[in-house]
């Protein structure tokens, strides 16, 4: 009899698992390839292997008897059985006696009775078991194969769940049970009557017939596991797919989802596969029942409206969209692709969580690469879609100011041959860019200009050698020179110009916007480390490396006027990571120059006992020329970062990790007069049974000219514990300090075995200017060759 906690479990999945069970037509792994196959036919002229204690020939009745060890070798096929009997009259051989079957698959079928004909068209089981390669059972009082195509087994059972080893008669954690189970080997079908879905040895449903597709066809039309979807201002959905398989090199797959708010919505995908790739089409739309349930009063503009409920007095009804997505190899080295957006407003894909279009900020482009040795070439076009519901006459919209990347170019090469004893390197990048709007930015002392409307382009060329030298000492020196240039043009628009000036009399400055030039950047380095390792006695071992770098190049050019649009540098972070880069901007519109040094040491050890521990501690200094973090541009990328003054403030980082699966780092970067921390950040976890902790605080000071009027520090803390052997319980929380507000936060349980999976999750979210809260519920189960029934993924995965 089921236990208590068995009983617990089943009361707790009923709901859930009795929807999953009633999608009657879920595409599933089943048994009917190894249902079918339980004598699998062999190749002509394979020889047969007989070996057995005694062998008996009864001439009289035309039989010939295998008794006591009898095992048969044919085709790649084993049967082993204590006693086998073929009649030459009826040509039908029968196996009793522990059989065992093994077919070529690795399929296993047990039985004490096999009785089938010579051709294995026909026959007859009792006692059957089958284990399959991928560990799913069936097993039946009886079963009867006939005519080589229709196998019955008589109140059979299925599971995809592993046998408890020390308890082998104990309920799996779900099964069906059907009074008769068919097989049909030329629909490709398996069919269930008078069954019952059991969980923990509960009968949770009853089902009077229901058919699933046989697993040898990996592709057949039917009904898909149903989905549910929840959101405040959608309400209750539920999601209906319906799969077609047209041929197979393309399927169609057809989706209705009805919400109780905004009614019905209806969603086709096309896939078609060729030799060389693949492409998908999606087209999705909806006409919105109650635009007015996404009405916002606490947002801007105050009377609440937005893209998804529409401008007042415009409601917005119909909605819609269509993308697609496409990969070919051209031939081995060369790949062509794209991946394209279009919807009747910006945030439709977001609102309705359409698959593969769904994030917040999605990148549409068309792209070519090739890839040979050490030589990569990439060519694209671009735009980025932002999904907002805030109206382009929101001041806080964004997806209007995005820009058009058309195209943007990368090339790598370095050449196999050394160059004069060392590496020579050439890359190549050009951009060509086009925004309808201005982007600039609102309510700060310094407006910043990130993105000039109009057009710009730029080509970059830059070439890099180096050779490294290793003295007796160990000391290892590493000459470098570097030559890059550009091309540049600008058109912008007056209201662009009048921004820029603005922002130029803000910061004092003299506007000096170009719409041409060409400039260059030429870099003689050397770069000197002397790694000395030591051991201790208790068998630790231990690499310090001093380490200074000397960069001389000239100024750089058309700064300090505000005349370089800087689209592809914008982000800036000075810490022990890229305090030894040669260049430290993060693109190629800003071009570090002046003369600079880097000095600091690297440190790893290593102990006999598994831990580890690594550092990077340094500064960097101007030595000579003008320093380009100090001068301004569009976005005054440099202001703040810690490299606008001779001395830069000091980087560290400091990890440490175990064998037993704790691991830790500490970095910061600290006023370099008074060692005031300007950035940190502290990360810990341990990942082990049965806790498993994470936990992270950053801190980052304000930053006034670069657009950051207040420090930002938070923590997030993350936990998940075992419970049981298959219990697990989590949570997340993110609270922001500067804020005094819980930003996210969620918990779940999850239950996990071999064949089933069970998740629930409950998360919050709060936005930071109105603090309002979005609250998200998800589910999902998983039953391992049956199928996944729950709401959205976005919805399970994002505490986990």
């Amino acid at each position: 009899m089921p236990s208590n906690r068995q009983a617990g479990l089943a009361r707790l999945y009923a709901a859930t698992a009795l929807a999953c069970v009633l999608a009657y037509a879920v595409p599933a792994p089943a048994l009917a390839q190894e249902v079918g196959d339980m004598a699998t036919s062999v190749p002509s002229g394979s020889q047969m292997l007989l070996a057995a204690d005694t062998l008996v020939y009864n001439n009289d009745n035309q039989t010939v008897t295998a008794v006591g060890g009898v095992q048969i070798d044919y085709g790649g096929n084993r049967l082993v059985a204590q006693r086998v009997e073929y009649n030459r009259n009826t040509k039908r051989m029968v196996a009793s006696g522990n059989v065992e079957v093994i077919n070529s698959d690795g399929t296993k079928i047990n039985s004490e009775h096999i009785d089938i004909t010579d051709d294995f068209a026909d026959g007859f089981v009792n006692a059957l078991r089958v284990e399959t390669i991928d560990k799913a059972y069936f097993a039946a009082e009886s079963a009867e194969r006939m005519g080589g195509v229709l196998t019955t087994f008589h109140n059979g059972v299925y599971t995809a769940c592993e046998p408890c080893e020390d308890k082998p008669d104990k309920a799996p954690t779900w099964r069906v049970k059907a009074r008769k189970i068919i097989w049909n080997g030329e629909k490709k079908t398996v069919r269930f009557e008078n069954a019952n879905f059991e969980f923990f040895g509960f009968p949770l449903a009853y089902l009077p017939a229901f058919e699933i597709a046989d697993p040898t066809v990996k592709r057949k039309s039917g009904f898909l596991i149903p989905g549910v979807v929840f959101n405040d201002d959608l309400g209750v959905g539920v999601k209906v797919p319906y799969y077609f398989a047209l041929s197979p090199t393309y399927d169609l797959t057809v989706t209705g989802t009805g919400y109780t708010k905004q009614g019905f919505l209806g969603e086709a995908e096309w896939r078609q596969r060729f030799n060389n790739g693949q492409y998908s089409l999606k087209i999705a739309g909806i006409h919105q029942q109650d635009p007015d349930a996404f009405l916002d009063t606490t947002a801007f503009p105050p009377n609440g409206n937005n893209v998804n409920s529409g401008a007042a007095g415009d409601p917005n009804k119909f909605r819609g969209m269509m993308g697609t997505q496409g990969q070919f190899a051209i031939n081995s080295r060369w790949n062509f692709g794209w991946d394209v957006l279009l919807q009747t407003d910006k945030n439709f894909s977001n609102t309705y969580d359409i698959a593969k279009y769904n994030a917040s900020v999605h990148q549409s482009s068309v792209y070519l690469t090739g890839l040979n040795g050490r030589n990569y070439f990439d060519v694209r076009a671009m735009h980025f879609d932002v999904q907002e519901d805030a109206l382009d006459s929101n001041p806080y919209a964004r997806s209007g100011q995005q820009p058009w990347v058309l195209p943007s170019l990368d090339y790598a090469y370095i050449p196999d041959a050394s160059v004069a004893g060392g590496q020579l390197s050439l890359n190549v990048n050009a951009r060509v860019i086009s925004r309808d709007d201005l982007d600039k930015t609102f309510f700060t002392p310094t407006q910043r200009v990130p993105g000039i409307e109009g057009e710009s382009g730029r080509l970059t060329a830059e070439a890099e050698w180096k050779r490294s030298f290793v003295t007796d000492d160990g000391l290892v020196l590493t000459p470098l020179l570097a030559l890059q240039g550009d091309v540049d043009y600008l058109k912008a628009s007056s209201a662009s110009l009048d921004a820029v000036n603005n922002m130029a009399t803000n910061l004092g400055q003299q506007a000096d916007m170009r719409s041409s030039f060409a400039r260059y950047m030429a870099t003689a380095g050397l770069e000197m480390r002397w790694p000395v390792l030591f051991s201790m006695a208790s068998g630790s071992s231990h690499v310090i490396e001093p380490m200074a770098q000397v960069f001389m190049r000239p100024n750089e050019q058309y700064v300090g006027g505000l005349a370089v649009p800087n689209e592809d540098a914008q982000s800036m972070v000075f810490d022990a990571t890229t305090l030894f880069e040669r260049d430290k901007f993060s693109g190629y519109d800003r071009v570090e120059g002046g003369s600079r040094a880097n000095v600091g040491f690297r440190y790893s050890g290593s102990y006999n006992n598994g831990w580890g521990t690594n550092a990077i501690f340094g500064q960097s200094y101007q030595i000579g020329g003008e320093n380009s973090f100090a001068t301004p541009d569009l976005v005054n990328v440099g202001a703040n970062s810690g490299l606008d003054t001779t001395k830069s403030d000091y980087v560290g980082l400091f990890g440490i990790n175990s064998p037993n699966g704790f691991a830790a780092s500490v970095s910061g970067r600290f006023d370099e007069q008074s060692f005031e921390i300007r950035r940190a950040e502290v990360k810990a976890a341990y990942s082990g049974l049965p806790v498993s902790l994470s936990a992270k605080y950053a801190f980052i000071q304000a930053q006034p000219l670069y657009g950051f009027t207040t420090d930002r520090h938070e923590v997030t803390l993350g936990a998940s514990t075992h419970l049981a052997e298959n219990w697990r319980v989590f949570g997340t929380g993110t609270y922001d300090l500067q804020q005094s507000l819980l930003v996210r936060d969620g918990v779940g349980f999850a239950y996990n075995d071999s064949c089933f999976t069970y998740l629930m999750t409950y998360s919050q979210s709060r936005d930071l200017n109105t603090r309002e809260v979005s609250q998200t519920i998800g589910f999902n189960l998983s039953f391992r060759t049956l199928g996944d029934f729950g709401s959205s993924s976005s919805a399970i995965d994002s505490i986990q």
